[in-house]
């Protein structure tokens, strides 16, 4: 009975006395080791959790920065390319152009057999520069795709640093290749 009438006694005591955090007698303490707590853990975060966090930072984004460049210059790059294959089918079809005029020229010289002769060479010219210009327009895209692909799957190889499977970055070049196509 004795524990009993203890406890109660320690129950009641505890419940006039009100919470020890309230009291003005303990706050001088309270505030002392508020400020030791916070400032270790200051200097702990200023001294060595912030400047990794920071180098980290810096790091992501130098690295950033530069395949941001590396992008650039494979973009310049291929269209460098582009132009050269414009330049190349112009170039093609001034050539064609030129033969045709010389060849009608040379057709309105010459009369008879020798004149017919000359219209069945100018026209197997013709097709043959047709027939190159259209090779050339059914090659240039599956080689500018190719080229797109082997530029893509570098740039995402610097950028993310993992191998990328070609023929699934082929099928989104391909992709967007329809997509300009239908524009």
């Amino acid at each position: 009975m004795y524990a009993l009438f203890g406890f109660n006694y320690i129950a009641i005591s505890a419940e006039t006395g009100g919470m020890p955090q309230l009291n003005p007698e303990f706050w001088f303490s309270q505030i002392f080791w508020l400020t030791i707590t916070f400032g270790v853990l200051f200097i702990i975060l200023s001294k060595f959790i912030l400047p990794k966090i920071r180098n980290n930072l810096e790091i992501r984004k130098s690295q950033i920065m530069e395949n941001i460049e590396i992008a650039d210059s494979q973009k310049t790059k291929s269209e460098k390319n582009l132009k050269k294959y414009d330049k190349l089918i112009l170039d093609a079809k001034d050539n064609a152009i030129k033969t045709l005029n010389l060849a009608k020229e040379k057709i309105q010289l010459n009369l008879g057999k020798e004149r017919e002769k000359m219209e069945t060479e100018l026209n197997s010219e013709i097709e043959d520069a047709e027939n190159e210009i259209k090779d050339l327009k059914k090659s240039s895209p599956k080689k500018i795709s190719l080229i797109a692909v082997d530029t893509a799957a570098e740039i995402i190889q610097k950028l993310v640093g993992v191998e990328v499977n070609k023929s699934n970055v082929s099928a989104i070049v391909n992709e967007q290749v329809k997509l300009v196509k239908d524009k």
